[in-house]
């Protein structure tokens, strides 16, 4: 790899619920969040008249007052005066309906991502629909995983996140916004949720990348029973190029997760450099008809404990459908209505 070496400028994480200044004007507030991911990184932006949130947390009472906390000190009180959401995924668009309701902040962000979280706040399910069972099965669940889950109350979104206003701004492609004194470029991701927005800004090398552009992890790219037929990974693939082309080694990214880091370029070759090894790896590994369950020890090369096995189920689906989308790979149905995977 010839670009420049990926760096921490920011040894360690704030505490949950306290803030580090990453630029001027510019707080990084860490959340924790109850799952094996345990936190998430929000921002607030100073502007002229208040502040600008990215990104919220989850909508639980927790959080709430964890926030109270954080205006009436680090932001000592002032307006927050619009949120900006970079993406559906609970823990970023958890509480931005309590700040549009309750602080009378303007709620910003792409229109996928609004209509996606307004969908799911109305889909309350007490049992799981039958096409998303079909799914677990055609994908090769574990049956101890499959029963157990199967007899839970589902999640629903609508647990976790506050309810939208009906109107919104809509984020796009392209368009720019003033955030903190500073005018950013909008630029969408997509793979890890679709159109995902990340904002390069035009005046300092700086660039609010979410979870399209995490450092130390890769965000999770799957496959749902509400589109299983789909290709994210693809997705994934063509963000990751098209992104790199506005990457410099300069630039503090400010991520969804984990630290911010700088040496950009190098990171979106490694994100895709990750997923193209475990797609030859998976070939490889498919010389024998599999599951999409049976592939985890070649795509994650660890354990996948009860924690983490949805999202890897999930990943390992979108990653055997890359194949056979591009035809690397042929399926056939097992009488229990599990895909095998071969390579072809």
């Amino acid at each position: 790899m010839s670009a420049a070496p990926i760096r921490y400028p920011f040894g360690e994480a704030p505490e949950a619920g306290s803030v580090t200044e990453v630029a001027e004007g510019i707080l990084w507030i860490r959340l924790p969040l109850p799952m094996a991911l345990d936190h998430v990184n929000c921002y607030a932006l100073r502007d002229d008249d208040g502040w600008t949130i990215v990104d919220t947390g989850l909508g639980t009472k927790k959080l709430r007052a964890a926030w109270e906390e954080v205006i009436s000190t680090a932001l000592a009180g002032a307006p927050v005066r619009r949120v900006v959401i970079t993406h559906h995924h609970p823990d970023h668009v958890g509480l931005a309906g309590w700040f549009a309701r309750e602080h009378g902040a303007e709620l910003a962000m792409p229109r996928t991502a609004y209509l996606m979280t307004r969908m799911l706040q109305l889909d309350v399910q007490e049992r799981y629909e039958p096409e998303t069972l079909a799914f677990w099965r055609a994908a090769g669940m574990d049956r101890e995983v499959y029963e157990k889950r199967a007899a839970e109350r589902p999640f629903n979104f609508a647990d976790v996140t506050h309810r939208l206003p009906i109107g919104y701004t809509r984020l796009r492609e392209g368009d720019r916004i003033e955030m903190g004194g500073r005018t950013w470029l909008i630029r969408m991701g997509n793979g890890h949720a679709p159109e995902h927005a990340t904002f390069w800004c035009e005046d300092e090398p700086l660039v609010l990348g979410g979870d399209q552009l995490l450092a130390s992890i890769s965000p999770n790219v799957g496959i749902h029973a509400t589109e299983p037929e789909e290709d994210p990974l693809a997705d994934w693939l063509e963000a990751c190029t098209r992104l790199a082309a506005f990457a410099r080694p300069d630039q503090l990214v400010l991520p969804g997760h984990k630290l911010p880091y700088t040496g950009l370029p190098a990171r979106l070759e490694q994100l895709a450099e990750n997923h193209h090894s475990a797609l030859d790896r998976l070939t490889d590994h498919l010389r024998e008809p599999r599951t999409a369950a049976e592939c985890f020890p070649v795509l994650f090369k660890r354990r996948i404990g009860p924690a983490e096995y949805g999202l890897a189920l999930v990943e390992s689906m979108a990653h055997v459908m890359h194949l056979y989308r591009a035809g690397r790979a042929t399926r056939r149905a097992r009488d229990d209505g599990a895909w095998l995977w071969r390579a072809a």
